[in-house]
């Protein structure tokens, strides 16, 4: 039986930044960010989006009526959870209005965890065929202004369906995965910001992408032209690049080239999001189908997944037959063109806006956003949320 990713789509705000505005305005060489780290708008969340509200407004881009009576399992992946105790799967449960004899659960570990989801999706579904789960990866990646990580930020939100039968591509058994226990990025509970070792979290990515590609070759036999391509967790878009340099050279030069115009293909949408964390590898994917027409049924793509802390996975999937038919590419575009540049003090201020920490109560503007799925407050320690 073929288990894989049914349909797939993202969300981002409503809102982002120039990258080129914002090295002026740091007095740095806007070639740092837009060719050294490859970046050129980051998408920003105002305070009425959080990893729930785009969450929901991914799937539900993505879900018809049979999907929400099919659906039994809603799997969130984030690191930028609103709560310590209930899991945000269940918030998004109710906005989308999924069946109610569902379960619903977040998972952690980083950039990772949507891979997590992924693979305990597959299991679900391998025992229960008729099942469908949804799985989504978001995140807000937030360091806070002038910092050394400021131009590394990004929100958003990928949304998936796993189910028998995948009309978009079905995922293989031949998962090759890796843990350490390292301190390259992370949030203690009373930190609003990561701490991260820059270039030590580079070399460890690369380090583990290394380790797991050579058990992989070795345990599948696989060899690199056996791909029409690799998509990347990409928290910046030139990591995955560095990481793909490492093998490129072992493939006949048709391939390298194929492999590497590709991979380009696969950060577009990255270049003008930025990071968000658990669903980077999927927008790589998601950038890879809406931006090469040459792709067909059956080609192979590889999926390195990589989450600080750490843990990596490597594990491909091929496409189906008639895959194109279902994809959101209209969708991706017009949410990205009708987004509204920020000037930089207007991000500024935007970006000091928090939510009470005291259980005060706030009230905010549903027409502030104009996204479907939005925060309009608190009240009695309950985040309020509404779609409109």
């Amino acid at each position: 039986m073929k288990i894989g990713i049914d349909k797939i789509g993202f969300y981002t705000p409503a809102f982002y930044v120039d990258m080129v505005e914002l090295a002026e305005a740091r007095n740095i060489d806007p070639n740092k960010f837009t060719i050294g780290i490859g970046q050129d708008k980051m998408a920003f969340a105002p305070i009425t989006q959080d990893s729930v509200t785009m969450g929901a407004n991914a799937a539900r881009q993505i879900l018809d009526e049979a999907d929400l009576k099919a659906i039994d399992m809603v799997i969130l992946a984030t690191e930028s959870g609103i709560d310590e105790s209930k899991a945000g799967a269940v918030y998004i449960h109710r906005l989308l209005g999924i069946q109610p004899f569902s379960r619903a659960i977040e998972i952690k570990e980083a950039c990772y965890g949507a891979t997590a989801g992924i693979n305990l999706a597959k299991d679900y579904v391998a025992k229960n065929p008729e099942s469908k789960v949804l799985v989504i990866g978001s995140d807000i990646a937030r360091y806070g202004l002038s910092t050394a990580g400021e131009a590394t930020q990004g929100a958003g939100a990928v949304a998936m369906v796993v189910s028998a039968n995948p009309r978009c591509i079905a995922l293989q058994d031949d998962n090759v995965f890796y843990t350490e226990d390292i301190m390259d990025f992370w949030r203690p509970v009373y930190s609003e910001y990561a701490c991260v070792e820059g270039k030590y979290s580079t070399e460890q990515y690369i380090h583990f992408f290394d380790t797991i590609w050579t058990r992989y070759t070795e345990k599948f036999n696989q060899k690199l032209e056996d791909f029409a391509a690799i998509c990347f967790h990409l928290p910046y878009t030139k990591m995955g690049k560095k990481a793909l340099d490492l093998i490129i050279e072992t493939a006949p030069p048709a391939v390298q080239e194929k492999l590497l115009e590709n991979y380009r293909l696969s950060t577009l949408y990255s270049r003008n999001i930025g990071n968000i964390y658990t669903g980077s590898l999927y927008l790589s994917f998601i950038s890879l189908l809406d931006h090469q027409s040459n792709l067909q049924e059956n080609d192979k793509i590889g999926f390195f997944s990589y989450g600080s802390g750490a843990v990596g996975e490597f594990f491909h999937g091929v496409l189906q037959p008639g895959f194109k038919k279902y994809l959101q590419t209209q969708t991706h575009e017009e949410l990205l063109n009708n987004r509204s540049k920020l000037a930089i003090t207007e991000y500024e201020t935007k970006f000091k806006q928090q939510l009470p920490k005291d259980g005060s109560t706030l009230e905010i503007n549903p027409s502030s956003d104009p996204a479907e799925i939005m925060l309009t407050g608190i009240q009695d320690h309950r985040r309020q949320y509404v779609r409109k």
